[in-house]
């Protein structure tokens, strides 16, 4: 490589226009990287595309497309990429469920075909029991030994990971989700823009998906309400494309139906769309407080929980994985159990009962996130990477 030569990346992942959670990261992660005044590298994508779905505009750097059902295309890219002498590194941004395949399995086609050093970021640690599958078991295991690094987003999934899919410990390091840099503020300038200026905000946003325990939330309402009649809960979001395919709007639906039973429709704002960064950005400075109530225990990351403890908010969530790790009696309610109303309704009641207490808990939270900012999570990539690449 001559001297000025700048070496390139190569993230596989799925990537915007695409609407995914893991698109959005790993676009913010390679633009931050190129932002990055340690960085001497460019980056380049390999989309990873739904079964029959193909996206025309996809940016300049996207260089390879994988549709996700044909294992032959696998192999075919990773052929590719071993004979581009400029691509020093493969960074593949693990979900299980934007591969080919049970568990994604299709994706070992390409790891065992690819002659390039390998850092595998896993946005799903799942716990493994004696009752589940070992399929996931032995691809989790089969892509961790085509690695370098592995790169987890929580300290918690470190132990899961050696303890229940017996890998080394010491090939895995934590990094954790990136958050935008914002300023920390009050929220009375942007209620007062968004017309809110009299009411209190709670706020969820992501996509709609039963996953998220969103009619627990509204069921907590009622109660709150009796001591805060001027509560608005905000739901900002639209139906995850996968779940829209298949069920249609019968999630969203069911949500009404409950806002309507329950007679609280001046308290419940459903912003049923996608929202873009600085349009979510102020949703929550708005908020007085933003509520988690994902369903799944072992969730081990969380981006709209990061984010919105990133704005300097207030948090009440139930206690999955990633909530262990971020959330304490110092930045927000970390909640007893799942599927609860009432542990909701009484942690939404606590934090709103105290203006004090909760002003605490918004300090606190910015803090505590500051070293999650896309640039330090960046620079902490490029150290990775710069160990790996020739």
């Amino acid at each position: 490589m001559a001297k000025n030569e700048r070496k390139k990346i190569l993230f596989m992942s799925t990537y915007p226009p695409r609407k995914c959670g893991i698109a959005t990261f790993t676009q913010d992660l390679a633009t931050a990287i190129s932002k990055s005044t340690d960085s001497s590298m460019d980056h380049e994508i390999i989309a990873m595309n739904k079964k029959g779905i193909i996206i025309p505009d996809y940016p300049e750097e996207v260089v390879f497309q994988i549709n996700d059902g044909n294992i032959q295309e696998y192999t075919e890219v990773a052929n590719k990429i071993n004979k581009d002498n400029s691509i020093k590194l493969v960074n593949i941004q693990h979900e299980f469920g934007i591969f080919g395949g049970y568990y994604g399995k299709y994706l070992l086609k390409f790891i065992e075909a690819l002659n390039k050093p390998l850092i595998v970021t896993f946005h799903t640690v799942v716990p493994h029991s004696i009752h589940e599958s070992k399929r996931r078991k032995r691809v989790v295991r089969r892509i961790a030994k085509g690695a370098k690094k592995i790169v987890v987003l929580n300290k918690l999934a470190i132990d899961i990971l050696r303890e229940d899919y017996g890998l080394d410990g010491s090939k895995i390091v934590v990094i954790p989700h990136g958050i935008h840099e914002v300023s920390f503020e009050k929220n009375e300038k942007e209620k007062v823009k968004f017309g809110y200026k009299d009411r209190i905000i709670l706020t969820t946003f992501g996509f709609f998906r039963k996953s998220k325990g969103y009619e627990y939330i509204i069921e907590a309402l009622p109660e709150v309400i009796k001591k805060f009649p001027n509560v608005l809960y905000i739901f900002i979001g639209e139906t995850h494309p996968a779940v829209r395919k298949w069920e249609g709007e019968s999630y969203l639906n069911l949500l009404k139906r409950r806002v309507s039973k329950l007679d609280i429709q001046g308290n419940v704002k459903f912003i049923h769309r996608y929202v873009d960064l600085e349009e979510l950005i102020r949703y929550l400075k708005a908020s007085d407080l933003y509520i988690c109530a994902t369903k799944s225990s072992g969730q081990i990351t969380s981006g709209t929980l990061a984010y919105a403890m990133g704005c300097g908010r207030a948090v009440v969530a139930t206690p999955f994985l990633h909530a262990k790790e971020i959330v304490n009696s110092e930045r927000g309610v970390l909640l007893g159990g799942f599927k609860k109303p009432k542990l909701i309704s009484e942690g939404i009641i606590k934090v709103l009962s105290n203006p004090s207490l909760r002003e605490e808990m918004e300090r606190n939270a910015y803090e505590f996130t500051r070293h999650m900012t896309w640039s330090n999570v960046a620079d902490s990539y490029l150290k990775l990477f710069n160990e790996y690449m020739e």
